[in-house]
């Protein structure tokens, strides 16, 4: 499917695109509030400035994909893969990023508060800035990411791997020791 009859069939009614294949789609600043995307191919798709309150991205494969100034509140990117996704200023307020591969994903000054990353693999991701205060980071990978700035505050780190990670100047609460 091409990105122009995506945007006509949702301007239609339709939310339901499950497994479609959009690799390289230019959806930049397109409106895809509450949109289906379920196990999509998205990789190297352009979603910047998108809309994608409350959509569902479950098991999509975003792998490269830009996804900057994007607003991805309240979605649903459980097992999503966003391998080397460029997520700089979205924002993911609320977001469902359990068991999601983030592996070296640009987060910088992303909006991940009250996000749940349990199990997500942040593996050398770079996070500086970033809003995680209230995210459940359960048993995530945070090896080797960059931390630096990075707002941590009521974060369940609970298991998290942060080996390696810098968190210079990350705020902390008192009774967290990475």
């Amino acid at each position: 499917m091409k990105a122009d009859q995506l945007l006509k069939n949702y301007a239609a009614g339709v939310r339901d695109f499950s497994g479609v294949n959009l690799s390289e789609a230019n959806l930049r600043e397109a409106n895809l509030s509450g949109v289906i995307l379920d196990r999509a191919i998205l990789d190297g798709a352009n979603l910047s400035h998108a809309n994608l309150a409350h959509a569902s991205l479950i098991e999509a494969d975003l792998n490269g994909a830009d996804l900057s100034n994007a607003d991805l509140s309240s979605s649903n990117l459980s097992g999503a893969i966003l391998d080397g996704a460029i997520l700089d200023g979205a924002d993911l307020d609320g977001a469902n990023l359990s068991h999601a591969d983030l592996t070296v994903a640009k987060l910088i000054e992303t909006n991940l508060s009250e996000a749940d990353l349990q199990e997500a693999n942040l593996i050398a991701a770079n996070l500086d800035g970033a809003d995680l205060s209230g995210a459940d980071l359960t048993v995530a990978d945070l090896s080797q990411a960059n931390l630096t700035q990075a707002d941590l505050s009521q974060t369940n780190l609970s298991g998290a791997n942060l080996s390696g990670a810098n968190i210079e100047g990350t705020i902390l609460d008192e009774n967290v020791i990475p």
